[in-house]
């Protein structure tokens, strides 16, 4: 956190935490330790100070009897305190319940109070609805645009073009109003030469398409990059990343977003949109003072917002609230809950609404399989699960080492030539490939499409030798010319979206991770599902195929395996389980298969925490060096609260304050001479018996604000944190009473308690520092880096890396 802004006898800070959504995208310089345990820094001159002349009288003025603009909010890169905001919170309810018995109009306050929170939550779900439904649109006419324009209207996307030709269904994709750029530019589609002008202007398009999206990143919102979750999760459990959820963030993702998705790359729209429906949730907190004034408060709407997120990017209301709760969420009440429902609900009936794919639907890909799986069947769902967790250990090794290394060498100096780069080589190997140029999402509806009578896609090329169907289950068949040509396409396919998608993910532009996952396992899904299709068709005589499987019947649907085998791949990545399966029987309307989604899903889960334990999620939190206390592990080591504690042995003595006895010169130079976030208030030097804790931005305000409003306030004024000051001659100094701005109730614990119930202390009440005690005096403060960092420490990492970089 940078102190520049701070100077002796003019404090100003350098942003105030009501902008929090001004500032967009300033630059995460933590080289200063905000959160270290204030130690005496060129202090030597306070040992001696008696405060002399304390026996008379003076005038004494409580400076803070009315709160001023400022005082208990937050620095940037900060962490908020959870036990004073929802303290904070408890209050303004109650006076708020006890004004509403005495009149009317404080009744109706008292009524539009608590309705406020489902006002928002309303507010939330249409805007976040509405604005995924103006980017599924919008990316879906993009991605065709690579290919051509429809000569009825440039707006239209191929498929919406060709809805009034007359063009029979097989035909339904060559209508004359579309037209390919090669029609368009040389009058025919035919030949090598219109093959290389359709390849040309694809590649074109597609850099086009990234380099804007790269340049409106770099230069508007810094913050609107890669997919947010790992800052969402981190802002949930109580950080501050200014900017990160504002205005100009939400426009330029909602922007670039579209242009990133649109160019080809290896990315998704689903993890960015939660980034999206956050900023919603954080801008229009601003309506309402509850919410805009309470940091604990926000985050609550930024849970219900994260569940709306999730829910317009897969239409999946209820594995939206699971997702939020499972996954992103730190502080997770049940009111939270209701609220998350009803805005993921709202949310996802306003997409509806708004019908962006014309099919009724909230997604592209949803399936409808008719035929019951067999039990036996649990062994190739195992098998995807393992690879799925294979797949999601490997591609997370990998993408740390390639964004550690871009953070590292000179590669991070050049986000624009990285994203050209990368957009280049996946246009040039894209293209060829039928697979990877139709964009992911309808790769992997295809994928996960049960072969039927009309189909005319190359996976549905099978011999048709049968006299008559059933409606539309077909019988299992031999596969024709078509379906290998299109297992050989899928297996390259395969190989460039594990290894492109490892470069992809962390460039400067918005990219999200749930969909190529998806693809990567819905491709090998879809392999194995043919394999089995074709080892039951040729040996139905075998003995783990006879008595269900027999010859002419419908056995295996290896879009069913596609739909595992994407579940598996996006649990091995990201380790979700309980949201992954709702989300996936939401997404595809397949309730009947939620036990292979659960074994694969379970599978892959313990494959890949078998290898690494951390999510893709929680790697990059690390990776940036985020105050983040992961809830789900434990710690097990036996130090003790004076091992982990500052000041050390050899240390400078704890930089503290005194209740009555320090200068508006001596605070002043305290916090001019050191950058901690706060400092504790004890009786003398002498006893050190503990009174409270006092934060420095608190101080430099209230400090501030006297010098400049009350009359009497000098360098050499006595500062009282108590009720009563002891009295000092006539001609001293006004004093500056700032006891409303202390903590009277800072947590404490003893020297001797286990560090892993200060661990767990810190996890479930969300604190900020901890002060140590040992027989009722002081003896150092462990803050929430410092817990960091030892556990760290504990677990042979480099400690040092708990830096926010």
């Amino acid at each position: 956190m940078d102190q520049k802004g701070y100077r002796r006898g003019s404090f100003q800070s350098a942003t105030s935490d009501e902008d929090m959504l001004e500032i967009a995208g300033a630059s995460m310089d933590f080289s200063v330790a905000d959160d270290d345990p204030p130690l005496d820094r060129e202090m030597g001159g306070f040992s001696s100070y008696n405060g002399g002349g304390m026996n008379g009288t003076s005038t004494m003025m409580d400076f803070l009897e009315e709160p001023l603009p400022g005082v208990g909010t937050y620095e940037d890169f900060n962490t908020i305190d959870w036990v004073r905001e929802k303290s904070r919170d408890r209050d303004r309810h109650r006076e708020i319940t006890n004004r509403s018995k005495e009149s009317t109009w404080a009744l109706l306050h008292s009524v539009s109070d608590a309705f406020s929170g489902w006002l928002l939550m309303l507010l939330i779900g249409l805007l976040a609805g509405s604005l995924a439904g103006l980017i599924d649109i919008s990316a879906h006419w993009m991605t065709d645009l690579k290919e051509g324009v429809c000569l009825a209207g440039f707006w239209f996307n191929h498929e919406h073009c060709c809805w009034k030709s007359n063009t029979t269904f097989t035909d339904r994709d060559k209508c004359p109003e579309w037209k390919s750029w090669s029609q368009l530019i040389l009058g025919h589609g035919e030949g090598a030469f219109a093959y290389i002008l359709n390849y040309f202007m694809y590649v074109i398009w597609a850099l086009m398409f990234s380099l804007l999206a790269v340049l409106l990143v770099k230069g508007f919102a810094p913050y609107a990059c890669g997919s947010g979750i790992p800052e969402i999760k981190t802002i949930l459990s109580g950080f501050i990343i200014r900017g990160y959820l504002g205005k100009w963030t939400l426009v330029i993702k909602t922007i670039t977003l579209v242009l990133a998705v649109s160019s080809g790359l290896s990315l998704g729209k689903e993890g960015p949109l939660v980034h999206v429906a956050c900023c919603c949730g954080n801008i229009l907190c601003h309506l309402f003072t509850k919410y805009r004034k309470n940091e604990a408060k926000r985050r609550e709407v930024l849970s219900a917002a994260a569940a709306a997120g999730v829910s317009v990017a897969f239409g999946a209301p209820i594995g939206g609230v699971l997702f939020s709760l499972e996954e992103v969420s730190y502080y997770f009440p049940l009111k939270t809950l209701w609220r998350s429902f009803f805005a993921a609900l709202v949310a996802a009936f306003t997409l509806r609404s708004i019908n962006p794919f014309g099919n009724s639907r909230l997604v592209l890909f949803y399936v409808e399989f008719h035929m019951p799986w067999h039990l036996l069947e649990l062994v190739p769902f195992i098998l995807l699960g393992i690879f799925g967790g294979l797949w999601g250990a490997f591609f997370i090794r990998s993408n740390i080492a390639w964004c550690r290394r871009r953070k590292t060498t000179l590669l991070g100096k050049y986000p624009v030539l990285e994203v050209f780069v990368v957009t280049a080589i996946t246009a040039i190997l894209a293209f060829p490939n039928e697979y990877t140029r139709m964009s992911t999402s309808e790769l992997i509806s295809e994928l996960f499409n049960d072969c039927g009578i009309l189909d005319s896609s190359q996976l549905c090329e099978y011999v048709n030798d049968f006299n008559s169907t059933k409606g539309d289950d077909l019988p299992d068949r031999a596969a024709g010319p078509g379906v290998y040509t299109a297992m050989w396409q899928l297996a390259l396919a395969l190989i460039m979206k594990v290894f492109i998608t490892i470069f992809t993910f962390g460039m400067k532009v918005p990219s999200g991770l749930f969909i190529p996952s998806m693809a990567v396992g819905a491709i090998a899904g879809r392999l194995l599902g043919v394999a089995v299709e074709q080892l039951a068709f040729y040996h139905h005589d075998w003995a783990i195929f006879s008595g269900w499987c027999s010859q002419g019947a419908d056995c295996i649907t290896p879009g069913l395996y596609a739909m595992v085998g994407a579940a598996a791949c996006l649990g091995g990545v990201t380790r979700m389980t309980v949201s992954l399966v709702v989300i996936m029987f939401e997404l595809t309307g397949g309730l009947e298969y939620i036990v292979p989604l659960m074994a694969a899903a379970m599978t892959s889960k313990w494959v890949a925490d078998a290898i690494g334990r951390e999510g893709i999620y929680d790697a990059h939190i690390r990776l940036n060096g985020y105050p983040f206390l992961e809830a789900k592990e434990e710690f097990s080591h036996k130090t003790r609260a004076m091992d982990v504690m500052r000041p050390r042995k050899n240390d400078p003595p704890l930089t503290v304050i005194t209740q009555d006895t320090m200068t508006v010169e001596d605070v002043e130079t305290i916090v001019t001479s050191t950058t901690y976030s706060g400092y504790p208030v004890v009786v003398s030097r002498a006893s050190q018996r503990l009174v409270g804790f006092v934060l420095r931005r608190d101080l430099i305000i209230s400090i501030e604000n006297a010098r400049k409003k009350q009359d009497g306030i000098v360098s050499t004024s006595v500062i009282c944190f108590t009720d009563y000051c002891p009295p000092l001659p006539p001609s001293s100094p006004s004093v500056l009473k700032l006891r409303s701005i202390l903590d009277l109730s800072p947590f404490t614990v003893t020297d001797e308690t286990p560090m892993e119930i200060v661990v767990d202390i810190f996890r479930k009440l969300g604190l900020r520092q901890c002060l140590v005690t040992h027989n009722g005096k002081l003896l150092g403060i462990i803050t929430k880096k410092d817990v960091l960092k030892h556990i760290a420490q504990m677990a042979n990492q480099d400690p040092d890396s708990i830096l926010f970089n």
